[in-house]
């Protein structure tokens, strides 16, 4: 039996076009937000004041070797300010901690009070704190980055979230409803549902193969469609 191949182009085309055609629509509408929403915003660093650069007396804080010799192993030591009070910051193989720059004690781990003052300096915005939690397990929207960390969310229409470190109660990230969006729309985009960060996933792949086959077969009836009219014509 004979391959009628135009009817099985149209029909390869017809169904890949009812299958692609929902995920390129989805392209263009996830896309779409991704150039209305501006990706400054999206970052949300409109939630983040500037920090205010402040100059620091030296009188009286501990020499940073003393806090080196204290703690083996630090890579990295810096002299900044936590709540109003010089710090000596100090990168350790568990991670970074804080030393008080006129004792040389090591600092306990922020307390909930502390966490949510630091949090209220750094939020630019009005609104009140509705919660502050440590939290063990990272959530959906921070599965980036390792735990333990403080979420610290503020009222809002878009639900700012701010996460703090538990040892420098420095800020980790931010993030808001036009992010979280983002973040769906993203998954969307990408096709990748699981981790939504493999931009080279099987999906995708298969379903830009797809595509293409698609524009092929398209391409290949409308040159057919072309050369039977001109013989209808002759």
């Amino acid at each position: 039996m004979a391959i009628r191949w135009p009817l099985l182009v149209r029909r390869t085309h017809k169904w890949l076009a009812l299958v692609v055609g929902v995920q390129a629509l989805l392209w263009t509408l996830t896309g779409l937000y991704m150039v209305v929403v501006h990706i400054d915003i999206i970052h949300g660093d409109h939630l983040v004041r500037a920090p205010a650069a402040e100059a620091f007396d030296l009188a009286g804080l501990v020499p940073p070797s003393r806090v080196v010799a204290a703690a083996p192993g630090v890579s990295e030591i810096r002299l900044q300010r936590f709540l109003d009070r010089p710090v000596w910051r100090a990168e350790t193989p568990e991670g970074p901690r804080l030393y008080d720059a006129r004792s040389g004690a090591p600092l306990p781990a922020l307390t909930e009070s502390q966490v949510r003052e630091q949090a209220r300096r750094i939020y630019a915005g009005d609104g009140a704190i509705v919660s502050a939690h440590l939290l063990t397990t990272a959530p959906l929207e921070m599965q980036s980055r390792k735990p333990p960390f403080w979420q610290v969310e503020f009222e809002g229409w878009n639900r700012p979230t701010l996460y703090l470190s538990p040892q420098t109660g420095e800020l980790i990230s931010r993030r808001h409803a036009l992010w979280r969006v983002f973040d769906f729309v993203w998954m969307l985009h990408i096709m990748d549902y699981d981790e939504r960060t493999d931009v080279n996933n099987p999906l995708l792949r298969v379903a830009t193969w797809s595509a293409f086959a698609m524009a092929l077969t398209g391409a290949w009836l409308l040159i057919w469609s072309f050369q039977r009219r001109k013989r209808k014509k002759a």
